[in-house]
């Protein structure tokens, strides 16, 4: 007869473990998954990286989700050497890519600037809401016939016909949309949203409606730039660095 006292313990001396099915394993969202973070955190990260903006209004439960959970997310984008920036009175967040002199960077978020078109379009909609927000209006909204008419001002004959010029103006809002710089309240009517603000400075904004007035004088094509002239009109916005720091890039006229 076996003594218990000396019998194997096979619940505790068995190597092997009974497999948990993985529908029963909450902290393992997929296979092999080792991933810390929530579901609905790791969403909005992924947003982060994926968009250009994350907006208050447009997106009021990954707004909240980030509010929540900002240093977590600041802390995973760092992993990657990107920056998260978040205007609290704009309602608006974005990423920048660090950059050093010191530190030797791999560089994660690719440069893609604002098309001539877009950032024509992007002049007009910033003096409209300038011009509104100044006159003490809480919103400014602008017409597409109006944003048309306008920037097809900033052409020249030499920058091709209108036809071609009103599908550049009408792909470039059509962007600006998606982006969340406007939002259409009715058909071909939009209101301008704060990240205008951001994305053309008051002084940038001076900088290419008086390059503009001078190119317009000149009766020159807008795609006729020299270094210079590129270096003092105006900057793209490109995914890496969209706001902050925008005047060190290459022109996009």
């Amino acid at each position: 007869m076996t003594d218990l006292a000396t019998a194997p313990d096979t619940a505790t001396d068995d190597p092997f473990i009974d497999p948990i099915a993985m529908e029963h394993d909450p902290e393992e969202l997929f296979p092999g998954d080792r991933g810390i973070l929530d579901p609905e955190v790791r969403r909005v990260l992924v947003r982060l990286l994926q968009r250009r903006f994350l907006l208050a209004d447009r997106n009021r439960g990954e707004w909240t989700v980030l509010m929540d959970h900002q240093h977590t997310i600041e802390s995973r984008l760092n992993d990657l050497f990107v920056r998260l920036v978040v205007d609290h009175d704009r309602g608006v967040a974005y990423k920048e890519q660090i950059r050093s002199d010191e530190l030797e960077i791999p560089i994660l978020l690719r440069d893609e600037a604002y098309s001539r078109a877009e950032t024509l379009v992007l002049v007009h909609l910033r003096t409209v809401y300038q011009r509104e927000t100044t006159a003490g209006e809480s919103s400014a909204r602008v017409d597409i016939e109006e944003i048309e008419q306008t920037v097809l001002t900033y052409f020249a004959e030499a920058d091709g016909s209108t036809a071609r010029r009103q599908k550049a103006i009408r792909g470039a809002v059509a962007r600006l949309r998606q982006d969340g710089v406007i939002e259409e309240e009715s058909e071909g009517r939009y209101r301008i949203n704060a990240l205008v603000e951001i994305l053309l400075s008051s002084e940038r904004l001076r900088a290419l409606r008086d390059w503009l007035e001078m190119r317009s004088a000149q009766s020159a094509p807008i795609d006729d730039l020299d270094e210079d002239e590129q270096a003092d009109a105006a900057d793209g916005v490109d995914d890496a660095d969209p706001v902050v720091d925008v005047d060190d890039k290459e022109a996009a006229l």
